[in-house]
This record gives C-alpha cells, sequence and structure tokens, in this order.
C-alpha cells in the first residue's frame, strides 16, 4: 500500500521555512548560496515538492547549518 506522505512534506516545508526566516534569510538569499532555484525552495516551503537527500544537503548548504538540522522536527 503506498502511504500519503503529503502531510510530512507540509511539516518539512514549515521546517525549512522557520529556520530560514530565524536566519532572516530571503529565498532568493538561500538560493544564492545554493544550487536549487528559489522557486523550488518555495515549492519546497509550501509543501509541494517531493525532497531528496541531494536537495536536502543543497538546503543546508544555502542556510550554511548542519543538514541533520533540517530533519529535526516533529511529525
Amino acid at each position: 500500500m503506498q502511504k500519503d506522505y503529503t502531510d510530512l512534506q507540509r511539516k518539512f516545508g514549515e521546517h525549512v521555512k522557520q529556520l530560514r526566516e530565524g536566519l532572516n534569510l530571503s529565498l532568493r538569499e538561500v538560493s544564492a548560496n545554493c544550487e536549487l532555484d528559489h522557486s523550488n525552495i518555495s515549492k519546497i516551503e509550501r509543501g509541494l515538492f517531493n525532497t531528496q537527500l541531494s536537495t536536502i544537503i543543497e538546503l543546508a548548504k544555502g542556510l550554511d547549518i548542519p543538514a541533520k538540522k533540517l530533519l529535526d522536527f516533529e511529525y
């Protein structure tokens, strides 16, 4: 049976947005520091994008935080 990960994606996106805003960074600033387009980061934050491990690594690079911090949220 296929699991629905929509809620997980949404929670992850909310966490990413909280981290970004806590660092006072815009989507474009994060994008400038990594290999992700700002529109894709926005989709992640809104839970519209199923994030791969390589994307998590790039997000961490863009936010200048350890990748494990991106996965440290309640689900």
